[in-house]
């Protein structure tokens, strides 16, 4: 099974080779939410964890955050990288490649907040996601916030294509990990949760959970 799912580095990868505009260049309406959630909130130095090609990073960068972005592809961070160079805001990206199954390559306390679409509903173990989940908490600052979204168990993909264990199903060459409103409680410790709302997105539609944590003070 890890063979499996760690077969997925190289499929993400020769996807983002073959199609470079894969997800198109305009913002996420998640990004959207969430650039309005940091600037209330005053959040200006973010994470973002499964950048893919960009269009969420760029959004935010132009928006005046300072974004720090991983990504499991060499490809998507060459992509970026290079864009922002492009575009004049190297001084406001930095992006590297990143296995987030390892720990995060950041201290303590080093971020205002932390932003990811559909990066915890990759081929991620529960036990994996609880030591992601531990490690954003660890390098958000006190009362940091998180948005991120999942696919959920009412999708219409949720059991179709082949399984890969837990709530994973193997779909077009794509694993994804469908999640229960339990599962993001269960992931949820050390945080307050702000919200979940369901919102729909692409053209199956896609079925997901936009989730709003706010780190507890002295978690």
């Amino acid at each position: 099974m890890k063979t499996i799912l760690d077969a997925q580095h190289q499929h993400w990868q020769d996807t983002f080779n073959r199609n470079p505009e894969m997800f198109g260049a305009e913002p996420s309406a998640v990004a959207r939410f969430a650039m309005e959630l940091f600037k209330k909130e005053g959040k200006t130095r973010i994470i973002e964890l499964g950048a893919g090609q960009g269009r969420d990073t760029f959004f935010f960068a132009q928006n005046g955050l300072q974004v720090y972005t991983l990504d499991y592809s060499e490809s998507a961070v060459a992509a970026i990288t290079g864009k922002a160079r492009e575009l004049h805001l190297s001084d406001a990206i930095t992006a590297r490649q990143h296995d987030v199954r390892l720990p995060l390559p950041f201290d303590d306390e080093s971020f205002d907040a932390c932003y990811s679409h559909m990066l915890y509903c990759m081929a991620l173990t529960t036990p994996e996601l609880e030591f992601l989940s531990r490690e954003v908490k660890r390098i958000l600052r006190p009362e940091g916030l998180q948005v991120y979204t999942v696919r959920h168990t009412g999708d219409a993909h949720y059991g179709t294509g082949s399984p890969r264990g837990e709530d994973m199903y193997e779909v077009g060459g794509f694993i994804v990990h469908f999640f229960s409103r339990k599962k993001v409680g269960h992931l949820a410790a050390g945080y307050t949760i702000i919200a979940v709302d369901e919102f729909e997105e692409g053209a199956l539609p896609r079925k997901l959970f936009r989730v709003t944590l706010k780190k507890k003070a002295g978690g």
